[in-house]
Formats: C-alpha cells, sequence, structure tokens
C-alpha cells in the first residue's frame, strides 16, 4: 500500500489543462451509465459549522476506484485554519485490497471541483465571454477563477463577498495579473457586469435574482452541495434558457434544483440533460448566444476517482510517497 501526503500529491498535481480530459472522461463514463455510484453520505456538525461527506464511485473496466471522506467547516479562516479538509482511500477493483491512502487534506477535490467549473464553463459560456463575477472570496473561489481563465480567455474580474476584508484579499492575491479587477458593492451589480458567473458560498439563502441577469450569461453554482445550502433564487431555475446538473439524482436532493422541486416550480418528472450529456454531445449545450444557462454542481463521486488514480498513478510512477 502506498501512502501519499498532500506535499507528495502537489509535485505533480496541480490546476492545469491536462486535469480537463481527467474529469470530462469521468462525467461521460457516469452519462453513459457505466458508474456506480452510492448516494453521498454527510454528517452535520451545526455547532461548528462544519459537515463531513463521504462519496465513493466505481467505474466500469478501470482496476481501482476511490472513497472520499471531505469535511467543510466554515468557520475554520477565523482559527487560521483551511475551510476544508479531507482524504482518499484507493482500492483494488478486483480485489478490494487498499492500493493507496492519499491523505491530500481536501487538495485533490478543491482541485477536481475548480476542473468541474471549467468544464461547465467550456461547453455552457459563449466562447467570447470575457468577464467573470465570482461570488465568495474563500479558496474555491480563487480555484474557480483560476482554472475558467485555462478555457475562456478573461479580462476583467469582479467579486462579491459579504467580508470586505476577504473581498480585498482576493483581488490583492490576482494583483499580479494584468487584468481588470473589481469589488462588487452587491450581487446585483455583480451580475450587471458579470458574461459568468459562479457561486462558491454555502449560503442558504439566494444571492442571485434571475431579473439582475444578464442575456448570455452562463452560471456556475457549485456551494448548494447539502438540502439547507441555496445560492440561485429558484425560480431561475425555471426562468433560464437551460439548466444542467452534474448528476441530476444528487441536485434533486441536495442542488439547486432541489428548491425549485420543493416549491414546486419544476416537476419532479422533468428530465434534464447532466453535464456528462453535452460532454459526450456538445450539441446538447448552448444553443444561442443569448441563452441564460445554469449549471448545477453538487460533487459526484466519480470525480474522485478519476483524481485519486491520476494522482496515485503519476506518484507511483515518480517513487513517491511511502510504501508499507
Amino acid at each position: 500500500m502506498l501512502i501519499l501526503k498532500k506535499k507528495d500529491i502537489i509535485q505533480h498535481v496541480d490546476l492545469n489543462k491536462n486535469l480537463i480530459p481527467i474529469i470530462e472522461d469521468a462525467f461521460k463514463s457516469l452519462s453513459k451509465g457505466l458508474v456506480m455510484m452510492p448516494p453521498i453520505m454527510r454528517i452535520d456538525i451545526k455547532k461548528y459549522h462544519g459537515e463531513s461527506d463521504v462519496k465513493a464511485a466505481y467505474v466500469e473496466g478501470l482496476d481501482s476506484f476511490a472513497i472520499k471522506i471531505a469535511s467543510g467547516f466554515f468557520d475554520n479562516p477565523k482559527l487560521g485554519l483551511p475551510s476544508s479538509n479531507g482524504l482518499m482511500v484507493l482500492l483494488d477493483s478486483k480485489t478490494g485490497v487498499l492500493k493507496s491512502v492519499l491523505l491530500d487534506e481536501g487538495y485533490l477535490t478543491d482541485t477536481r471541483t475548480a476542473i468541474a467549473g471549467a468544464i461547465a464553463t467550456k461547453y455552457l459560456s459563449n466562447q467570447n465571454a470575457n468577464s467573470v463575477g465570482i461570488i465568495g472570496a474563500g479558496i474555491q473561489a480563487k480555484l474557480q477563477l483560476q482554472a475558467i481563465m485555462l478555457v475562456r480567455k478573461i479580462n476583467k474580474i469582479i467579486v462579491w463577498a459579504r467580508d470586505q476584508t476577504k473581498a480585498n484579499q482576493f483581488i490583492e492575491s490576482f494583483k499580479d495579473i494584468n487584468l481588470n479587477l473589481h469589488i462588487a458593492s452587491s450581487c446585483k451589480e455583480l451580475a450587471s457586469l458579470s458574461e459568468i458567473i459562479v457561486t462558491t458560498t454555502p449560503s442558504k439563502k439566494p444571492l442571485l435574482e434571475f431579473d439582475w441577469i444578464k442575456k448570455g450569461t452562463h452560471i456556475t453554482a457549485m456551494g448548494s452541495d447539502s438540502e439547507q445550502k441555496n445560492e440561485l433564487d429558484p425560480h431561475m431555475l425555471k426562468q433560464c434558457d437551460q439548466y444542467v446538473p452534474d448528476n441530476q439524482l444528487q441536485t434533486s436532493v441536495l442542488g439547486e434544483l432541489h428548491h425549485a422541486l420543493k416549491q414546486n416550480l419544476i416537476s419532479s418528472k422533468e428530465k434534464f440533460n447532466d453535464l456528462g450529456d453535452i460532454i459526450n454531445d456538445p450539441r446538447l449545450g448552448r444553443k444561442n448566444k443569448e441563452d441564460i444557462t445554469i449549471c448545477d454542481l453538487t460533487g459526484t463521486g466519480v470525480q474522485d476517482t478519476a483524481i485519486a488514480r491520476f494522482a496515485y498513478n503519476l506518484c507511483k510512477a515518480n517513487n513517491l510517497g511511502i510504501n508499507i
């Protein structure tokens, strides 16, 4: 068994274009029905504003699969700690023998989540979109922006966060790149300036309304990964031109779709094209430049299996980690 620490993993796995086809293939397999993926197990620690999830997936034909534990404790920054943490274990598909423990501290989850955002932008935003609005200013906000810049030529960045200090720090972290940086006074102002919007918060109340959104805008909502979280006014899912879940079974329970179903705005019988369907057949994506599109990312176990296998194979090939 190979034990990999974060310092091993980050030597060979970073946020770059090489990861896009890895995660795209995972979504494609999910779309084709080649994945065994159980429902997410989650425990909420309300006293400390935290949660831990367990996700897993087996892809038919692959020699290994991953089980992941990921935590989000959203008051941790006040303690000088990252809000996300976790680990992954990789098991042999034929025997169930443990092949590797990846002590990534949430790094691989953060990375594969950002890449999923890039993929949503790649397939659903206008190709000439060059202004990005980021709602939130944490680690995922920064990673989502970096990932989007892998697939679109961005020249304007707008950020909004409840904490002005964090918004200032976010802008400061990107000051070395030659871009127009702006802190919005409200989510409404951010929407008026953005062609691509990414929501990255644990908000339990909607932050965006449909009337604020410009024609042609693409929105990736990735903060709503539990029943109580909700970043978009549920009416937006009915009013937009195209709604795309990462996995409809999940988003109907955990994502933005959950809230639209709960309010009877969308029928539980309605079937949407998952992101993997659109990757398999891009003609199912954006129809014209004025469409308003929404991608609802709740995070899937198949993404974890894909990135865990990728990290393990690279580290093993480079003789990293501890064999026991």
